[in-house]
């Protein structure tokens, strides 16, 4: 059970489906893939979906339950986490999300729903650093993003890194975590650059 991992939101916007697929398994470049307990590594991760693809994936296979405005899926990914897809409305309109809910834990997809629900019922339209680098790694082609390895320091080695252009310095990786503010914003797309920061709920 991962009752400790954060609810996060991992893509700002509505993919299309295939960057939905792709972020199902956000994490398939990672070192060991095959070994260990991957559980915390998806567990509380959400983004939104289009009504097309929520009904498209509830049509995949019979659902493992409903309830009410949720249905879980029938595959699990890892250990005893599988996505949960809502139909949730906020603000007067239904939208449709899918999140990683560790079902060890019977009250995780609660907790996810009154996550995304608090946070997407924010009047101000806003992101979080977290956010920020979550959309980034997300976005990121597996071509241009990937886990440091021998040749980075010992303390390190595992963490996410990407690419960066840097004009005139050329291109390098760094630690995803590592980007400053500046670099941040050159990696997001256009409109997701001058979004005021919010506060972490």
């Amino acid at each position: 059970m991962t009752l400790s991992t954060p609810i996060r939101k991992v893509f700002q916007g509505v993919p299309d489906r295939r960057q939905m697929f792709r972020m199902f398994d956000r994490h398939a470049q990672r070192p060991f893939r095959w070994d260990g307990d991957a559980s915390a590594l998806y567990t509380g991760e959400w983004f939104e979906t289009s009504p097309v693809d929520h009904d498209y994936m509830f049509e995949i296979l019979p659902p493992l339950w409903m309830r009410g405005d949720m249905f879980a899926m029938r595959e699990f990914l890892t250990g005893s986490v599988t996505g949960v897809f809502f139909a949730l409305m906020i603000d007067g309109r239904v939208r449709h999300f899918h999140g990683y809910c560790d079902l060890a834990d019977t009250a995780s997809p609660e907790r996810m729903r009154a996550a995304i629900i608090n946070r997407e019922s924010r009047p101000v339209k806003a992101m979080t650093r977290t956010e920020r680098l979550e959309h980034i790694w997300s976005a990121t082609h597996d071509d241009y993003r990937g886990y440091a390895g021998d040749r980075w320091p010992e303390a390190d080695r595992g963490k996410r890194t990407v690419l960066f252009y840097g004009g005139r310095q050329g291109t390098s990786l760094v630690l995803l975590d590592g980007l400053t503010d500046a670099q941040v914003s050159a990696k997001l797309p256009v409109h997701l650059r001058y979004l005021p920061d919010a506060i972490a709920a």
